[in-house]
């Protein structure tokens, strides 16, 4: 996917959401700017980072 390097964004009125989508097979952790058309990104969630790391 290639970015498009003329759209600007307004970070003030971003709005982020995560989830755990789950399959039979395995379940990913999904990050999303809502007020954002393709602004996602997924992982597996055995290789996301747990939040007590984060601290």
């Amino acid at each position: 996917m290639t970015p498009d390097v003329t759209t600007q964004s307004d970070a003030s009125r971003a709005e982020v959401m995560s989830s755990v989508d789950a399959t039979p097979t395995q379940s990913e952790f999904v990050i999303a700017d809502v007020t954002c058309d393709d602004a996602w990104l997924s992982m597996r969630t055995t290789e996301a980072p747990l939040l007590d790391e984060w601290t």
